[in-house]
């Protein structure tokens, strides 16, 4: 199973939460940081499996 950035996005929001609790800006940037990675990382894997499956209908197509 791929996990595509979902705990990147788990560890940010965890550690978001904390730095609004304890009022400490940096640890929440870094949350909201580590949060869109995760998300960046979930877009690249579903980008690479449509290329991947376009990839394989094209071959099936052709032979």
């Amino acid at each position: 199973m791929v996990d595509k950035g979902r705990t990147d996005k788990i560890k940010g929001k965890a550690k978001e939460m904390a730095g609004k609790a304890t009022s400490d800006h940096e640890q929440e940037l870094e949350g909201k940081l580590e949060q869109a990675r995760g998300e960046a990382k979930k877009i690249r894997g579903e980008t690479q499996e449509r290329a991947e499956r376009a990839m394989r209908e094209s071959r099936r197509d052709r032979g």
